[in-house]
């Protein structure tokens, strides 16, 4: 299946979809992972992956663009929510070159920037490694996608 949405759904107790993402989960606050949770997922799902992107950013990086912020994989398919702060599943690298999650903070004065998180659900259980990046993530679980949907915060300094 090519990279499109699905019908299922993405929410957090933490920001409603295209509103502001509170401070404590940016680095300007505790930069801890908010919780998310996503119902509705494909028939057949075995497996989930998350991904924080920050397609503002003005950077561009490995022919990819925007900033990534967090990177969650190997995920059971019986999951149905992340809270506060998850330790479950492997984290790959952010764009800090660091493993797990990194929280907005934009250039000051740049101006509201969006932040997709992203759930992709998967055909197949994933044991991939720790610290894969965005490309590497998605070489390997682009066979395996069988549907994706996701929840946008923003968030300006």
């Amino acid at each position: 299946m090519a990279f499109a949405l699905s019908t299922m759904q993405v929410i957090s107790p933490a920001f409603s979809d295209h509103q502001p993402i509170p401070a404590q989960y940016t680095g300007e606050g505790d930069d801890v992972s908010p919780a998310l949770a996503w119902q509705g997922a494909p028939e057949g799902t075995k497996g989930f992956a998350v991904i924080c992107h920050d397609p503002d950013a003005p950077l561009v990086k490995n022919g990819g663009y925007g900033f990534v912020h967090w990177l969650l994989y190997n995920l059971p398919g019986d999951l149905s929510e992340l809270p506060d702060s998850a330790t479950v599943g492997t984290a790959g690298n952010n764009d800090f070159d660091k493993p797990g999650y990194a929280g907005p903070m934009p250039p000051e004065n740049h101006g509201k920037h969006l932040y997709y998180f992203w759930v992709l659900a998967l055909d197949q259980e994933t044991s991939l490694a720790e610290g894969l990046t965005l490309s590497e993530l998605l070489t390997e679980i682009e066979p395996h996608l069988l549907g994706m949907n996701r929840l946008v915060g923003t968030y300006q300094r």
